[in-house]
């Protein structure tokens, strides 16, 4: 449906325009959608008939198209204006990312609430916006209503800032360990949340992921924050670490070249172009995991030129990758042969 597709869109976009500039005209919302005169009037006869609120006014200049600012969609105590709760409705495609956690559970109960304040016309009309615009739920990290459960002690425990015993599955030590932390925070990053806590008995701030801890409770004791977090507690790293930084330079080839520079892999990110069509990248991360991994991501495509460490590591681990294939052997592996990885696909900076 890529005519409807687009057709919703721009009468999404004319929705919003209203919303903004009080009083429109015709031509203005034209020159904006880049449409005949024709198109946008039928897009605000469809808009009418969804049930939005449109207003038509005219003075000597000629005729103007509004959406009330007091045209709002009442909830139990507070309102939304149509625009912001028809945000809301579209974000929902977003939220899908978390279809493996519980958590969408209570998010759907919130939209299902929201959806009532809606006239059925109206409801119809946004329920066509996933036809235009959706997400791709990445690889999300599975979660039970156990884990739904801790997720929802931990963040009671910081908000009270209170002291939490939890006992966690370490992935190093493969066993059951006890913890009392001081939780500072949940993070959702690389498809999975994350707990950022002091550990008094080791002195310093640790990350633990949220599937893994077994058990937690809140204690009547309290902590005083020792470490004021900012906005991004992982900032210098690709990943979940908080170890120091590095300038890190990668040489890409051509092939590579113009859709790395698309994307924004880290705000210390800087671009070299070559003569030959190939990229020189640089940045000052955290040296660990998720820099490694997103590296060996690109196989043959990219070099690494600096720091001498990291070149030595990706020599070491290429000539290790090289050793699983020996020369003319095409036969399949069999698994329960198959040498272990020079490093774990499931390790991460936890404790």
């Amino acid at each position: 449906m890529p005519g409807r597709n687009s057709e919703l869109i721009r009468q999404w976009s004319i929705l919003r325009a209203l919303a903004a500039n009080r009083r429109t005209t015709i031509a203005q919302l034209a020159a904006e959608a880049g449409k005949t005169e024709r198109t946008v009037r039928r897009d605000l006869k469809a808009l009418e008939a969804a049930g939005f609120p449109l207003e038509e006014d005219q003075d000597e200049h000629g005729k103007y198209w509004s959406l009330p600012p007091k045209a709002l969609v009442k909830l139990e105590r507070d309102g939304f204006t149509i625009s912001e709760l028809a945000a809301l409705h579209m974000s929902r495609a977003l939220f899908e990312c978390f279809a493996e956690s519980a958590l969408l559970k209570d998010l759907q109960g919130a939209f299902d609430k929201m959806d009532a304040a809606l006239s059925p016309s109206m409801r119809r009309f946004l329920n066509l916006m996933p036809k235009a615009i959706s997400a791709k739920s990445p690889q999300a990290k599975k979660q039970t209503e156990q884990t739904h459960a801790i997720t929802i002690r931990l963040i009671e425990a910081i908000i009270d800032t209170r002291v939490v015993s939890m006992k966690y599955d370490s992935p190093t030590s493969k066993r059951l360990k006890p913890y009392t932390v001081h939780p500072y925070r949940i993070v959702h990053a690389q498809s999975g949340l994350y707990l950022l806590a002091y550990v008094p008995e080791h002195k310093e701030l640790r990350t633990f992921a949220v599937e893994r801890i077994r058990q937690a409770a809140a204690d009547k004791l309290t902590f005083e924050l020792l470490d004021e977090l900012g906005t991004d507690p992982y900032a210098n790293s690709l990943g979940i670490y908080r170890g120091p930084t590095t300038r890190v330079r990668l040489r890409f080839a051509p092939a590579l070249a113009d859709r790395l520079k698309e994307r924004t892999w880290h705000l210390s990110q800087q671009f070299r172009d070559r003569p030959d069509g190939a990229t020189d990248m640089s940045l000052t991360v955290s040296d660990d995991y998720a820099l490694r991994s997103w590296i060996l991501s690109f196989g043959s495509g990219v070099r690494v030129l600096s720091p001498a460490s990291l070149v030595q590591w990706a020599m070491d681990e290429l000539e290790s990758s090289r050793r699983l294939y020996p020369e003319g052997d095409r036969r399949p592996v069999d698994p329960s042969l198959q040498p272990a990885l020079p490093f774990s696909l499931l390790r991460l900076p936890t404790a």
